[in-house]
């Protein structure tokens, strides 16, 4: 079993997770923080063609009709994986190409040890990334007409008194 993630990854989940549902407040797409299963259908959303379940760190969907009382049964258009000591090579690696081939719109990938952030945005079924951003920097969403945050605000709120 996974040790829990640690409190860097934590704090910059929940920041994350607000300032994402400040913004949907009143919105027809909704966030979600794990645990929440995320069931991506490679073929069609029938469960038997479901063959990979994911929590991601948190996820936004816009898409109610796919929700049930087990999760989600589709391609989110967000996901948000916030890396931690330890799974950067499967979060990098495993969860980009299966995100990609499911069709999420848009995976965000966190460093909070480095204080950078990655979009990658789904082009002609294939992810271009953006450039590390960080501190300073203001980022938007495809996804989420009106959305942005400058990145100062995420890393600087999550760091503790002194760092």
């Amino acid at each position: 079993m996974s040790p829990a993630p640690g409190n860097l990854h934590q704090r910059i989940s929940s920041d994350l997770h607000g300032f994402l549902w400040s913004h949907l407040r009143g919105k027809e797409c909704k966030v979600f923080s794990a645990p929440f299963d995320v069931r991506l259908p490679l073929k069609s959303i029938d469960d038997k063609d479901i063959i990979t379940v994911l929590q991601p760190d948190i996820c936004v969907i816009c898409d109610l009709t796919k929700q049930d009382k087990r999760g989600y049964a589709g391609a989110p258009g967000i996901v948000v994986e916030i890396l931690s000591p330890g799974n950067n090579v499967k979060e990098l690696k495993n969860k980009y190409e299966i995100y990609e081939q499911a069709g999420v719109n848009e995976y965000w990938i966190v460093s909070p040890q480095n204080g950078t952030l990655v979009i990658n945005t789904l082009v002609g079924g294939k992810y271009q990334p953006s450039r590390q951003m960080t501190f300073g920097d203001v980022i938007a969403s495809t996804v989420l007409p009106g959305f942005s945050l400058n990145l100062s605000e995420l890393f600087e709120a999550s760091l503790p008194d002194g760092e």
